[in-house]
């Protein structure tokens, strides 16, 4: 019966680990990355479109970006959309493709970019002490009513708690090794 629960809470905590990798994807590096356009959504005839669904968009260079809209009367719209984000990036058309040319990073915005990721890194780790919580009040719940002995609750949240450093110890590795991409020139 417990079994389960460990389960669900692995389920749980492999989805923010997930979550956790699409946020560091969009937190701006020194490189030019496809996916810091993903949250970029552009009103396309009217209506919030995500970038990736009216454009490619690709990384022919370490520093730009090239944008080809699949129908070119989006060009001004995606500019706008790019322009309105917080990526401080400005783009540049031909009338066929949009260019983004991603500058160095100066020294202040690499310690901006690293108080966003510290931030982004807290709230997944308080995402998986919340899911170590909930699984744990299930094991108490279950022990009151009997469906589990003493022993059995001690030895199950002693497993969420094995779970729960495991994926901590991943988010701080991801963070680590972003933390590096940043800083590099």
């Amino acid at each position: 019966m417990y079994l389960e629960v460990h389960k669900k809470v692995e389920e749980k905590m492999q989805k923010t680990i997930s979550v956790f990798k699409d946020e560091l994807k969009a937190i701006r590096a020194g490189r030019a990355n496809p996916a810091l356009l993903d949250r970029v959504v552009v009103e396309y005839y009217g209506t919030p479109t995500p970038l990736k669904q009216i454009a490619n968009v690709s990384a022919p260079e370490p520093r730009s970006l090239l944008i080809q809209p699949w129908d070119s009367n989006a060009i001004s719209d995606i500019e706008k959309a790019i322009l309105k984000s917080d990526l401080g990036l400005n783009p540049s058309n031909d009338g066929k493709v949009i260019r983004l040319s991603i500058p160095q990073l100066t020294e202040e915005r690499r310690k901006d970019i690293i108080k966003l990721l510290k931030k982004v890194t807290e709230n997944a780790k308080i995402a998986i002490r919340n899911e170590r919580r909930e699984a744990n009040d299930i094991l108490k719940k279950m022990e009151k009513t009997s469906e589990i002995t003493e022993d059995d609750l001690k030895q199950s949240e002693g497993e969420v708690q094995k779970l729960t450093d495991k994926y901590v110890e991943e988010i701080d590795k991801l963070r680590e090794k972003k933390e590096e991409e940043i800083m590099e020139v």
